[in-house]
């Protein structure tokens, strides 16, 4: 079992992505904010089981958080996350610091309408335009053709879906049922 490739610039990232695919391999990439269970690792063993290339990334995304959330607690085990990756045949984990994701200056965010008002939109406010805002940023940086994510989340699910199609991103949006801890 052989430890992902750790990769932490976007540059070198996407450089990645492009040698796989003018190698003819489809990348399936797992976005998470790390701390993985058993639920990432059945969607890692989905991802390793599509492509020929699979690609995790494990960024806190400090958008997502509320003033209400605390995002210094959020937990961080990154060798526990590396060596589960590598049990599932990740072939990198692309580990980013908040700077690379929102360099200084950085004012843009992806707003999916509709389906961030209602559920748990009016509860977390900004919260679905912070997870589409990272998932459009690592979507273009890891060039995935393929992303899975788990179906715990349903309006999460729903949103990337519609911004994936809503912006022709032309990536394939696989939702995997949960698998929850014991």
């Amino acid at each position: 079992m052989t430890e992902p490739l750790v990769i932490r610039a976007p540059a070198e990232m996407t450089a990645w992505s492009r040698a796989a695919h003018a190698s003819g391999e489809r990348i399936a990439f797992v976005p998470t904010m790390g701390a993985l269970h058993a639920g990432h690792v059945v969607l890692l063993g989905d991802g390793r089981r599509r492509a020929e290339r699979l690609v995790l990334s494990i960024f806190v995304n400090p958008t997502q958080f509320g003033p209400n959330e605390d995002l210094a607690r959020y937990p961080r085990d990154l060798p526990g996350d590396l060596a589960k990756a590598a049990g599932a045949g990740t072939d990198v984990a692309f580990v980013p610091d908040a700077g690379d994701i929102y360099p200084a200056g950085f004012q843009t965010t992806v707003a999916v309408g509709e389906l961030s008002r209602g559920l748990d939109g009016p509860l977390r406010p900004g919260h679905f335009a912070g997870v589409a805002t990272v998932v459009a940023k690592l979507f273009n940086i890891v060039r995935p053709d393929l992303a899975i994510f788990g179906e715990k989340d349903f309006q999460q699910l729903a949103i990337v879906r519609r911004m994936v199609a809503d912006l022709a991103m032309g990536i394939e949006i696989v939702g995997v049922p949960t698998v929850r801890e014991p």
